[in-house]
């Protein structure tokens, strides 16, 4: 029962194209029912994060149409008409195997050894069980997945001093503004990498961090754990005098601050500098907000700059990390072998050939 992965990420695509391809929570529950309906999968798990969209797919018969049909599922399924060439690709077994343990273990991502996407990658499997779109095949390896992240973590040292997407963000603000002390944050979205922004925001000296969020209690928790404070998702704009920096990062379908809006706001700032740091997928900040003065805008791609800072002194580490990964992936193949099966998917070959 082979294992197939196909997807783009910040290492084939720019977020431009990468945003095209984003999943919601319910698309993602929606899009896991069609691959089953279809007849495309009998198991799978579907990864959308800012970095990455990929689809792990496990079929009964050895089908090799099975990666094409997964490209073009992934372009009809958003209604993208021409299929990418080079920005997707498809790996089978073993690379399918390696190729996820090396993203749970963060050495796949834009900051080496980052910890970040092993949760990303957890609730990935979460929802698709909850779905029940997984079985033995995919619930065995991304089992196998996390305790190798474990392995990984313990045995080498790939994540010693590692910070996340949302701490390079940090990274940024800090380069911009020489020091956090004084200055008021804006988080727009109290998702996951929002949280860890604002934490480490806070950490670095930041004066005060107001919080806004669609769900203004989940706004109310996360500004009373950071001693900050609340906003009403649709009165942040009154707060925006005093804001000097704006990390951004909701899911919303459209822009969240588009440049009109942004040149209207700006008259209450007189010159000051403002940042906005947009790490959304799709993105929340119009780009053409670049081109107002005293404004800098930074994506989620801007971010793989000062990422790139922290890659040397982890590379070292590596091949010891592959070594335990490649060690990891015979043993679950080996243990796979012992499960026979075949299932006749047609419906894919017939799939692949439009």
């Amino acid at each position: 029962m082979p294992i197939v992965v196909t997807g783009l990420s910040h290492h084939s695509s720019p977020v431009e194209l990468r945003e095209r391809f984003a999943f919601s929570d319910a698309q993602i529950a929606d899009a896991l029912g069609q691959l089953r309906e279809q007849g495309i999968a009998d198991e799978s798990v579907i990864l959308s994060t800012c970095n990455r969209v990929e689809i792990y797919a496990a079929t009964r018969d050895d089908d090799p149409a099975l990666g094409q049909v997964l490209r073009r599922f992934l372009c009809d399924f958003h209604s993208i008409d021409s299929v990418p060439g080079s920005e997707l690709y498809t790996h089978r077994d073993p690379q399918s195997v390696d190729h996820l343990f090396r993203v749970s273990c963060g050495i796949d991502s834009m900051v080496l050894g980052e910890t970040e996407i092993l949760g990303q990658l957890k609730q990935a499997y979460k929802l698709a069980h909850a779905e029940k779109a997984t079985g033995a095949q995919l619930n065995k390896t991304f089992q196998k997945a996390f305790n190798v992240a474990k392995l990984v973590r313990s045995e080498t040292q790939i994540q010693r001093g590692s910070i996340s997407v949302s701490s390079v963000a940090v990274e940024l603000a800090e380069s911009i503004f020489d020091s956090l002390k004084s200055r008021q944050v804006l988080v727009i979205g109290a998702g996951d990498t929002s949280e860890k922004a604002a934490r480490a925001l806070k950490n670095r000296g930041a004066q005060s961090v107001l919080v806004s969020n669609r769900s203004h209690e989940r706004a109310v928790a996360l500004a009373a754990e950071l001693g900050g404070r609340a906003v009403g998702f649709d009165m942040w704009e009154q707060e925006f005098q005093q804001v000097d920096i704006i990390i951004s990062s909701t899911a919303a379908p459209h822009y969240v601050l588009t440049r009109d809006k942004l040149e209207g706001l700006l008259r209450q700032r007189g010159h000051r500098p403002l940042l906005l740091v947009d790490i959304a997928v799709p993105r929340d900040i119009d780009p053409d907000c670049n081109q107002l003065e005293n404004v800098y805008v930074y994506n989620i791609d801007d971010l793989q700059s000062i990422a790139g800072q922290y890659l040397e002194q982890r590379k070292a580490e590596l091949e010891l990390c592959q070594r335990l990964i490649t060690g990891k992936r015979n043993e679950l193949l080996d243990s796979l072998k012992a499960r026979p099966g075949k299932t006749s998917l047609g419906l894919r070959e017939q799939q692949a050939g439009n």
